[in-house]
């Protein structure tokens, strides 16, 4: 387990880059965290570390946006947020994305994790009482 602390949100680059680099080759990364925690606001900061140059966005009508990153080519953002069962995540091809080798960043995981990976990586956000907020990342 390591974690990584977000003192506000000038300090956002510098932890998106310390993440990148604890990562290693894990394809797959859910994010658990309340609403408002900052999950995209960090998948934001992740992806402009990787090199895109799209704006990022929470894909809460579309279920899923598809960035391409200078570095590590396209990433799959999803946020399962608004979805009624997992039949949803079947029939936009979820399992698709999942093995395509591609990045896959996965917020409101907890609606879709019978169809999670044993390989997932899951990732903790969590706000502190001075709102700042800390990265818990486990499975490292």
């Amino acid at each position: 387990m390591k974690q990584i602390h977000i003192d506000n949100i000038k300090c956002l680059d510098k932890a998106a880059e310390a993440f990148a680099e604890a990562i290693g080759d894990y394809k797959v990364i859910a994010f658990y965290g309340s609403m408002g925690a900052g999950k995209t606001t960090f998948i934001t900061a992740l992806c402009r570390y990787f090199g895109v140059n799209d704006d990022v966005c929470s894909p809460t009508f579309t279920i899923v946006n598809e960035y391409l990153a200078d570095s590590v080519g396209r990433i799959y953002h999803f946020d399962f947020y608004r979805i009624n069962g997992l039949r949803e995540a079947v029939d936009i091809g979820f399992d698709e994305y999942l093995y395509s080798g591609n990045l896959c960043l996965i917020e409101w995981p907890e609606k879709v994790e019978e169809l999670l990976p044993e390989d997932c990586l899951i990732v903790r956000i969590e706000p502190q009482s001075d709102d700042s907020r800390v990265l818990t990342i486990e499975n490292i």
